[in-house]
């Protein structure tokens, strides 16, 4: 019997949805900063997308009951960043700025955890969104301009700037876009995760040039200049993509995996493919336009590859190599070296990417 009644006033606290626990938390997140950030980032979506945002939209978005929603409607009224019409809800101009606020942090946040870090793409749009909701306008401010004001983020999202100005991109789903065209990936879906997952697995980013080669209503082949992907329609349509720019995408030159042995060469770029913390390691190695680089040995079972730049010894692997550009020269012979081993060493760093 004693059970029996544990069990009871254990579930009458934490029983989810209806415990006095989960009763509790929810009252608290209607009162955050956080309810009000992701309300008016929906119905800045809906008003993007030319779409009515509604109290259902907001309860099926936010994943609250309607009295809920309610709840945090009529509170945002009383702060005048939202309006009822007859048609549904809007954004008054106080509550457009604070979501374009929110939208702005969270898009610097995906940029700098793609590039600075080594969160993996699928995780990082619930990182940012994590982060926005606790910077100030300055902080976001301050960030923008350490990262030197970056205007789209890793999916091609434009990022608006201080003054709420957005670049935007003419673009069509890759589903309407002909065969054999060569389009460039200009914006990728990340909701719901399940499909972006699919995308990020197949390595296809925004910048990426590519092609249909195949198309049925069970899958899209896309070629890109290293491989095919297959794709299921509903993926592809996360897609969007425009005319193939005349000019090239990857920067001059050749992957420096074409360098041979007694031959040197000078970085003149990174792919575009090269993102996140490789990019940044790359970049702290010195692998910047201008050093020069060298070839010297490869080990015994062909991979990785030892090269020189700037007075130190890396390693790099073959899909490491193919995404730094070069411009090959022909070796001139170096002066023989006359220090001692001991010297050499002390002159030289042995660094593994």
């Amino acid at each position: 019997m004693t059970g029996i009644i544990i069990l009871i006033a254990v579930g009458a606290l934490f029983l989810p949805q209806y415990g006095l626990y989960w009763r509790f938390r929810r009252r608290r997140w209607l009162h955050s900063r956080q309810a009000i950030d992701d309300a008016l980032a929906h119905l800045h979506q809906f008003q993007h997308d030319g779409r009515q945002a509604s109290v259902e939209s907001l309860s099926n978005t936010l994943g609250t009951s309607t009295k809920h929603t309610l709840i945090l409607v009529n509170r945002m009224a009383q702060l005048d960043l939202v309006v009822m019409t007859g048609q549904g809800m809007g954004l008054t101009a106080a509550g457009h700025r604070w979501a374009l606020q929110i939208i702005r942090a969270h898009r610097l946040f995906e940029r700098y955890l793609a590039d600075e870090t080594s969160v993996p793409r699928e995780k990082i749009h619930a990182h940012a969104h994590q982060l926005e909701h606790t910077v100030t306008e300055a902080q976001v401010d301050k960030m923008d301009a350490d990262m030197g004001h970056p205007t789209f983020d890793p999916q091609g999202d434009p990022i608006p700037n201080a003054a709420g100005d957005m670049k935007e991109i003419e673009s069509q789903k890759l589903v309407d876009w002909p065969a054999a065209k060569p389009a460039q990936i200009v914006h990728i879906e990340d909701e719901p995760p399940e499909v972006y997952a699919q995308i990020i697995a197949e390595d296809l980013h925004p910048g990426m040039i590519i092609t249909i080669v195949d198309m049925s209503p069970v899958r899209i082949v896309i070629g890109t200049p290293d491989a095919e992907h297959v794709l299921a329609p509903v993926v592809a349509a996360n897609i969007s993509v425009r005319e193939a720019p005349a000019e090239r995408i990857e920067p001059p030159g050749v992957p420096l995996t074409t360098l041979k042995h007694g031959e040197q060469g000078r970085v003149v770029g990174l792919s575009p493919a090269c993102q996140g913390l490789t990019r940044r390691r790359f970049l702290d190695l010195g692998l910047t336009p201008g050093a020069r680089i060298e070839r010297v040995m490869q080990s015994a079972f062909s991979d990785p590859t030892a090269y020189r730049v700037r007075n130190t010894l890396i390693a790099l692997r073959r899909e490491q190599s193919d995404l730094i550009r070069i411009e090959r020269s022909a070796w001139t012979e170096q002066p023989e070296r006359t220090e001692q081993p001991e010297q050499h060493q002390q002159n030289e760093g042995e660094i593994g990417v």
